[in-house]
């Protein structure tokens, strides 16, 4: 049987995992970017990748269900990996709360009932969870990692105002994508499956370029600075990760977080850059 790859989002860290891992195996691309799909359609198939793509609104269940099912159809679901999200430079409070928390949880519960025996995920989450960790309550993300996915966005801490802003809910979304996937780990590995999660720092990415030019510009820049690697990380830094998550090197890992931020996170406990605290 045909193994499968799934990657929901088809932005840079998408395209670059594809590329990463997808060489001789059936890949199924999803994203609410039609024109994009077909844009990346048409390149990678002119580049040799077997790959159908597939609209998926990841805040919506029943889209994120149906993209699960459409991935068995096309063989064994070896490999999912979940990479959807907005920035706080690219949307509201509420819509990265509705993508970059809910989505993932929808992923985490659609795909943990086709991965196969054997198979393993991935979600992109981002050192701004690690850094928002220290400050949130041990009942909060006890909330965030339990709380049913149909009631996740009715949890009354989501309106306190620490979490009006877009910077604030996307640390907060992201941590929770973190404690899901510690969560998820049982789950998946009732179906003899690994589940874990990539927290990325600055990548250069579009995304992560809209970062650099907005007002947290500067106090990214900062960060960077008091980092060991001093300088942004690549969509192929992140898909590198993925690819050893994924793989037989692996086998023993399920339910933790690896950071690819360059350093940016040791810098900041060692004082060597600021927190942000947006």
């Amino acid at each position: 049987m045909k193994k499968v790859l799934v990657v929901i989002g088809a932005g840079g860290m998408g395209e670059a995992v594809v590329r990463r891992i997808g060489s001789g195996r059936r890949v199924l691309l999803a994203d609410i970017d039609e024109a994009l799909l077909d844009r990346l359609h048409g390149q990678l198939s002119g580049d040799g990748f077997d790959v159908s793509t597939r609209r998926v609104d990841v805040s919506d269940q029943a889209s994120m269900t149906a993209t699960a099912e459409a991935a068995a159809d096309l063989g064994e679901v070896l490999t999912a990996v979940h990479t959807a999200g907005l920035s706080p430079a690219q949307a509201t409070s509420e819509a990265i709360l509705r993508v970059d928390l809910l989505g993932v949880a929808h992923f985490l519960e659609a795909f943990s009932t086709v991965v196969a025996p054997g198979g393993s995920g991935v979600v992109i989450a981002s050192m701004a969870g690690t850094m928002t960790a220290a400050r949130l309550p041990a009942e909060v993300e006890a909330a965030l990692a339990t709380t049913p996915t149909e009631h996740l966005l009715a949890l009354p801490f989501l309106t306190d105002p620490a979490f009006a802003s877009p910077g604030a809910a996307y640390g907060l979304a992201k941590r929770a994508n973190q404690v899901r996937v510690q969560a998820a780990a049982r789950v998946w590995g009732e179906r003899g499956a690994r589940i874990n999660s990539v927290s990325p720092g600055l990548i250069s990415t579009p995304m992560g370029q809209q970062e650099l030019a907005t007002e947290a510009g500067a106090q990214i820049r900062a960060l960077l600075a008091g980092s060991a690697a001093g300088a942004p990380g690549t969509a192929s830094d992140v898909a590198a990760a993925v690819e050893f998550l994924t793989g037989p090197g692996a086998g023993y890992v399920t339910g933790t977080d690896l950071l690819v931020d360059g350093g940016v996170v040791a810098g900041v406990q060692a004082g060597h850059g600021a927190g942000r605290g947006d």
